[in-house]
């Protein structure tokens, strides 16, 4: 029997903390807007894929299976631009509350379909403008106020930890993560870069880094970069790492797009097949990742692929 002190020590460990001790890699879902796209339905800017909330939540459900069925250990919700502002941005009335709030429900809905094994819900957070315009980014009170405002409904609405994604900048990514650490839940900040292995914007990958290190983050990851390009930008993140956790391990993870982004849209073109993508996922590993998933353009064959290639045992769940 375990003590009362390994307990409350294990007790204190989110869910991803522990998934992660139990299992490398962890197996991230892929992209859900360039997945819509590909089935047709509508995902204009600056909504883009919250479009499908209102449209064809069933097709988002579904989307959410087959990433399960083809082995993701955590999915992650439809909520990429469900924040007030691009309600605002698109002249229609708020219903980012309302939104947010059903995008998780879906992927709730879905990880419950397959009880053999527990699928965590990722909330997703995202820069407020457009990934690629780092001028764009809005001021500090700003946001504060509205990262703190998504990340809190996120939290009530029951995920598992929260997902900053394609952060490009200094700024943003630490009011992300300084909304994020508000909610008492655990976090994970991926960085988009270059490809000289910098923040979008220019900025030093080691200096977001240090910034967002002293909040605890649960994990920090890569994302929306060419497969061809993470290399760099990878051993940066890690260099950063050694240099700012004073010892401690930080797990660290990645998900590439596959093809040449051109805007928030991402790729529809798929220029990296699923068996290749599993070979760039296996050199990450090998390299020290422990997260691996997929963004624009990836398919849950994709995903498919990584499975197999990690635990061939239990890839293909059954489809529902």
């Amino acid at each position: 029997m375990k003590s009362s002190a390994v307990q409350e020590t294990e007790g204190a460990r989110g869910p991803l903390a522990r998934l992660l001790e139990r299992r490398r890699p962890v197996i991230l879902d892929g992209a859900m807007g360039t997945e819509l796209e590909r089935r047709g339905i509508r995902t204009g800017l600056p909504l883009w894929s919250a479009h499908a909330l209102i449209t064809s939540p069933e097709t988002v459900g579904r989307i959410h299976d087959e990433y399960i069925e083809a082995g993701a250990d955590i999915i992650t919700t439809n909520t990429f631009r469900t924040t007030r502002r691009a309600f605002l941005r698109a002249g229609l009335p708020d219903r980012s509350g309302e939104l947010t709030a059903r995008a998780v429900a879906l992927a709730g809905e879905s990880s419950a379909a397959f009880p053999g094994e527990r699928v965590l819900l990722a909330g997703s957070m995202a820069p407020l403008e457009d990934c690629y315009h780092p001028e764009l980014v809005p001021e500090e009170e700003a946001l504060r106020e509205e990262h703190a405002e998504h990340a809190g409904r996120l939290a009530e609405s029951g995920v598992d930890f929260l997902l900053l994604e394609t952060m490009g900048t200094l700024r943003e990514a630490a009011a992300a993560a300084g909304a994020a650490s508000g909610t008492g839940l655990e976090f994970v900040v991926s960085f988009l870069c270059n490809r000289e292995g910098s923040l979008y914007s220019g900025e030093p990958l080691g200096e977001a880094v240090r910034l967002v290190m002293r909040l605890s983050p649960a994990a920090f990851s890569l994302n929306c970069v060419s497969p061809g390009f993470m290399g760099r930008s990878l051993a940066n993140l890690q260099s950063a790492l050694r240099a700012t956790a004073g010892g401690e391990h930080v797990p660290v993870g990645l998900y590439a797009n596959v093809g040449a982004p051109g805007g928030e849209h991402g790729p529809l073109l798929m220029d990296v097949s699923p068996g290749a993508y599993a070979e760039f996922a296996m050199t990450w590993v090998d390299a020290g990742a422990s997260l691996i998933g997929g963004c624009c353009g990836t398919t849950p064959e994709h995903i498919r692929a990584i499975a197999e290639a990690f635990r061939p045992e239990r890839a293909s769940k059954p489809p529902l």
